[in-house]
């Protein structure tokens, strides 16, 4: 018999750790939880929101309990610091954080400075510092953005700054809050390639994440949390044989469907699951496209012709046109830099284009105000940060409608109810997680009862729950005739909810029509640099499946 093989110490070691915030009266966010991963693993948390995730990181850097005070008890270490008596300055060079707001991390004047900072708190040489910021940049595939500056970028462009300024540090634990958060399909792709690449080299990945199927086939441990606590622990097959959606969490559309087809084997690709359900009957659920909804005879609320814009001596949109009807809801889609939120920013009169028009409610937005484009258009911005003017979340959610005229106690009860802020409303938004501050800013924007409902990036950071919800409450309001935007990457939810979607690549509009429509062009979702959903993959590979068998 061999030697025993020796399990390394865990490079994180979290035991019966409790925390709640300051403020936050007796609630724990963190309840007895106990964690450990070990060096070069590749770990998955995830769970609802509330649930503890984003708080579980901030207590890896230490910035819990240096930076945010509240009660902490039971112990963190990581790399065997134990984290209270350690400062953050000191923790830096061992364990590396991406925020789940990427825009808090940046404040350096271009992108190169940007991924420089760290390196040189690290008392690096200036060819050391060079190295590591051209090949973090490369990694993340970032080069043609070095010479940037940061806040000019978009939101998911910022993200992958973000990443790669704390791959260039080189951690022994890469720890990241939804990395995947408002990149389009080609970004994910190149910031798992990155991760994989990092885990490879031996640094212990640890990552929250609620779009799960960008993640489970990464990882090598899924860790549900529920209520602050440790619900489920295995092999992402192994939990995501469970019912997880009791926890808040959805599983991929592959896994809903082989559970669907009773396959004895829980496939996690699309290819793994043609294979498997070959000869099976496709589940009911998976309904055919549904047509495109037609708009042509639909009042425009909004209509923009032929627009261009530029900021500065860089073209943003190029002859964009398009027209909102009442009562519709439309899709912005398209990678990032596309345009989209540069576009939807004229819906209000943020920007004004340099040719063409735009016009909402029949009235050229040149010849109206912000403040009486705002009465119409209401727009939930991508950082949701930039729009709290309030330290209290009751009064960040009333100030537009008394601002504006528009107060109706009722309706704000209900708006309290629908985005479950009664917990919060006492509290201010700038400690809420990134989830509960855009629920928080959805129900300020919708307090004045706007007709045009403009929603950036509406699902990032939200658990499945408030998914639902979401796509409820959109459904009620137009049913009553209110028109929604959504600018989106989360192309699963624009599925669901959006009847129809215009796909913007480079400024320009290539392609329109019903989710199922768009996807079909092959070749302007590929310019776009995007990929249909998974349900529209199995849709279609099954379908074909099938037919070839009935053919043979």
């Amino acid at each position: 018999m061999g030697p025993e093989r020796q399990v390394p110490e865990p490079v994180i070691r979290v035991s019966g750790l409790r925390y709640r915030y300051a403020g936050a009266g007796s609630e724990w966010i963190l309840e007895n939880l106990d964690l450990e991963v070990r060096p070069g693993e590749y770990v998955l948390i995830c769970g609802s929101s509330g649930s503890g995730k984003s708080t579980l990181c901030r207590t890896l850097n230490g910035l819990i309990p240096h930076f945010f005070g509240g009660r902490m008890e039971g112990r963190v270490s990581v790399a065997g610091l134990d984290t209270r008596e350690h400062p953050v300055g000191e923790l830096f060079a061992h364990v590396g954080l991406v925020f789940q707001n990427a825009e808090s991390q940046l404040f350096n004047s271009t992108v190169e400075s940007e991924l420089a900072f760290g390196l040189e708190s690290l008392g690096l040489s200036p060819d050391q510092i060079e190295e590591r910021v051209v090949r973090a940049a490369e990694i993340v595939d970032i080069t043609q953005l070095l010479h940037r500056q940061p806040h000019q970028l978009s939101g998911g462009e910022q993200r992958l700054v973000t990443i790669a300024a704390v791959l260039a540090l080189r951690p022994e634990v890469l720890v990241l809050d939804e990395p995947y958060a408002s990149l389009d399909p080609a970004n994910v792709a190149r910031v798992r390639d990155a991760l994989s690449e990092t885990h490879r080299r031996g640094t212990a990945v640890v990552l929250t994440e609620h779009r799960l199927e960008n993640a489970v086939t990464d990882a090598e441990r899924m860790v549900v949390l529920y209520r602050g606590r440790v619900a489920l622990e295995g092999t992402p097959r192994d939990v995501l044989a469970e019912d997880v959606t009791g926890l808040g969490l959805n599983p991929p559309a592959v896994v809903s469907t082989a559970k669907a087809l009773n396959l004895p084997y829980l496939p996690l690709t699309v290819e793994g699951l043609v294979s498997a359900a070959e000869g099976r009957q496709l589940p009911a659920d998976l309904l055919p496209d549904r047509p495109a909804r037609d708009a042509t005879t639909d009042e425009a609320l909004i209509s923009v012709q032929d627009v261009d814009f530029s900021f500065g001596d860089r073209p943003i949109l190029r002859e964009v046109s398009l027209t909102l009807g009442a009562g519709e809801c439309l899709a912005l889609v398209g990678a990032n830099g596309s345009g989209k939120t540069t576009l939807v920013k004229h819906f209000n009169g943020l920007h004004r284009p340099d040719r063409g028009h735009v016009s909402v409610l029949g009235s050229d937005t040149r010849r109206r105000s912000v403040s009486e484009l705002a009465r119409h258009v209401g727009l939930v911005l991508q950082n949701v940060n930039n729009q709290f003017f309030k330290l209290q979340v009751r009064e960040e959610i009333e100030v537009g409608a008394r601002a504006l005229g528009r107060y109706d106690k009722a309706w704000l009860k209900d708006l309290t109810a629908w985005f479950r802020l009664g917990p919060f409303l006492e509290r201010t938004p700038y400690q809420l997680s990134e989830g509960e501050k855009k629920r928080v800013a959805f129900a300020a924007v919708l307090a004045p009862r706007p007709e045009v409902l403009v929603l950036d990036e509406p699902t990032t950071g939200q658990d499945w729950p408030f998914r639902r919800a979401l796509e409820r409450l959109l459904g009620d309001l137009l049913a009553r005739g209110l028109s929604v935007v959504l600018v989106t990457h989360d192309l699963d939810f624009a599925e669901q909810r959006a009847d129809r979607w215009v796909l913007l690549a480079g400024g320009r509009v290539l392609a329109t029509g019903a989710p199922g429509d768009v996807m079909r062009q092959t070749d302007a979702m590929e310019r776009a640099n995007l990929r249909p959903t998974q349900s529209f993959q199995i849709r279609h590979a099954l379908g074909k499946s099938r037919s070839a068998s009935a053919d043979a």
